[in-house]
This record gives structure tokens, sequence and C-alpha cells, in this order.
């Protein structure tokens, strides 16, 4: 599977943009647990073109997470362009690595997004939607990608003569989660759209499904059923980075690795506290990976008291200690392989 010169190999998995979850520490710890591309937050175009520090911050990627893709959201195409161009740049703005593709947002179903007619919001505005990717194709020099929805609700799931329009703007990758944006993460995905956007003759791009994928036998049959080309995993992957690894081998071997015990849980934690500490700093990368420290440890008996100092204390080595505690008291215990959508 390739997206311009990004060859991915066979059935790859892609972290989702995640806002306030795929940040730099969890992306390059998804790296290291087989995801084989993730994406930045994210980036309003409204922030970039303002030169919000913020906004430029979330576009600085490494180079031990590459291939990286930066996602851009709006609804004002001068907006969207001129944030393109400054994707396009990213490493001389933000430095860093840079992006590998431009990824727009037209997926996102949170009311302040969508209600102002940005990401999921632009299902209501097909032309303008087709309208603003073919502007930005045409800005910029890298692969553009769009990951959007079936539609806006139940009354107009747009996505397969949408998909086709869209390819015609010029975006090299198509991502669809299979919901509309009125079921926000409510009720199942569906893939039968999915799989009629990618078995439409018509389509020659890639088309990358996303929406309740959480271990290797629903991965696997994505793939057959429905013939994706790629899966992105979002919230499956929140608290549970070594998603990518079960699947990947799931999908290799046919066999499910079984739970992971406690004590490599709180090795990644202890990675991924590190991580967030070396690229943040204190105490900010202390506070930012408090959403995702309980979360590796979802299902312990009697875990109240420990998870709460765990997300209140601001020392580091404090934080290693406990997390050297859990490793000890609860070493035996067995996990289930997922905590999905606990978020």
């Amino acid at each position: 599977m390739r997206i311009g010169d990004l060859d991915f190999g066979p059935k790859p998995l892609f972290l989702a943009p995640m806002e306030d979850v795929t940040d730099v520490s969890f992306r390059v710890l998804c790296r290291e647990q087989g995801a084989a591309m993730v994406y930045t937050e994210f980036v309003p175009s409204d922030g970039l073109i303002r030169d919000a520090d913020k906004a430029i911050a979330k576009m600085r990627t490494l180079p031990e997470e590459a291939p990286v893709g930066i996602q851009i959201y709006g609804h004002i195409p001068e907006s969207m362009v001129e944030a393109a161009r400054m994707a396009d740049r990213a490493a001389e703005i933000a430095g860093g690595h840079g992006a590998d593709l431009i990824d727009i947002n037209f997926g996102c179903p949170v009311s302040k997004i969508a209600g102002r007619g940005a990401g999921s919001g632009m299902m209501r505005e097909p032309d303008k939607m087709v309208s603003i990717t073919r502007a930005v194709v045409d800005a910029v020099n890298k692969p553009v990608t769009v990951k959007t929805r079936l539609g806006w609700d139940d009354g107009s799931k747009i996505i397969v003569e949408l998909a086709e329009r869209l390819q015609d703007a010029g975006i090299q990758a198509l991502t669809i989660h299979g919901r509309t944006r009125q079921q926000m993460y409510k009720g199942s995905a569906d893939w039968t759209l999915i799989g009629e956007v990618k078995n439409n003759p018509r389509m020659h791009i890639p088309i990358i499904g996303n929406g309740d994928i959480t271990d290797g036998p629903k991965a696997k049959e994505a793939f057959e059923r429905y013939g994706v080309d790629a899966i992105m995993i979002g919230r499956a992957s929140f608290g549970h980075p070594w998603i990518f690894r079960e699947i990947n081998h799931y999908l290799a071997t046919g066999e499910s690795l079984p739970p992971l015990p406690v004590k490599d849980r709180v090795s990644l934690a202890k990675r991924h506290l590190d991580l967030s500490i070396q690229y943040k700093g204190t105490p900010r990368g202390v506070f930012e990976m408090r959403r995702h420290l309980s979360c590796y440890f979802k299902g312990l008996p009697d875990f109240k008291q420990t998870r709460m100092r765990l997300v209140t204390t601001t020392d580091p080595a404090e934080i290693h200690s406990i997390l050297d505690f859990i490793a000890d008291k609860w070493a035996d215990v067995p996990l289930e392989t997922s905590n999905v959508y606990d978020i």
C-alpha cells in the first residue's frame, strides 16, 4: 500500500489523529509498538495563520516517529490553503522532521468544531469540501489525504459519491470513519459503505477504514471482507499503545497474543512518561501524561487509591516509584487485552 512515495507494505495499521491524545510522546511510543504511520493532533488553520504558538507547536514532529502526517482543520478556504502551506514547511517553521503528508480533517464530530462548519460539519457542504480539498492539493508539494465520515446523518450518507469527488480533487488516500456525524461515537461503525467505496471501480486511491477495530480478528475481517488498504486505530489505542503489536501479530500468524502482563505495562508507562518529560519538560510533561497513566491499568482490583496517587503527584521519581509498586503488588493479576472506549 502506497501514498505518494511512502510504501507501507501490505495491511498497515495507522494511529488516528486524536486531540489531547496523539502528542509526540504517544506517537513515538505507538511507532515503536508497530503503527505504520502516525498523525498529529488537530492543527487549527486559523491558529496557524495567526502564528499562534500552540498551533505551531503541534506541527513539530521528530525523525523517530516518521512517517507522520500533519492534520489540519478549518472551514475558511483561504485559511486552509495558508495552513496547508505552513504544514508543508513544518520542518522550517516548527522544527523537527516536518510532515510526510498533509491530512485534512473532515471527520471530527465534536460540536466546537463541527458546529462551526469544520471537521465533519463540512459534510453538510460537500461542494465547499471538495473546493477546499482541491485548493489545498494545488497549494502544496506533499501528498494530501482526507479523513471523513459517512455523512452528516442517516438521511445523508453521501460518502460513495463524495469519495469519487475527493479523489478527482487530487487526494492520494481517503480515510473513512464508519459513522455519521450525528452518531458521534455511538452505535456500531458501518463498514459496508467503506467497502462500497473501496470496491467502486472508479476508485484507485488507497482507502483506509476506521471505526471499532479493537483486536486482530476484527482487523482481519476488515481487510478480507471489505478490502481496505489500511486500518486506522483511534480510541482503542488509548492506554493501549501495544494494540498495534497485538494486531500485527494476529495478521501475521492467525494467533492472538496473551494479555500484556502488568510488569510490561509498567515498563511501557515508564517509557511513555520519560518520553513526555523529554519532549515537554516538567511539570508539563507530567501533567499531560496523566490522561494516559491510569488507563494502562484498567481492570486492576482495588486500584482507586493508587490511581489517585498516579494522577496527583508531579514528581517523576515518585511516579516511577508508584509504578514499581504496581508491578510488585499486581504482578500476577490477569488483565483484559483491551480497555477500549473507556475514555
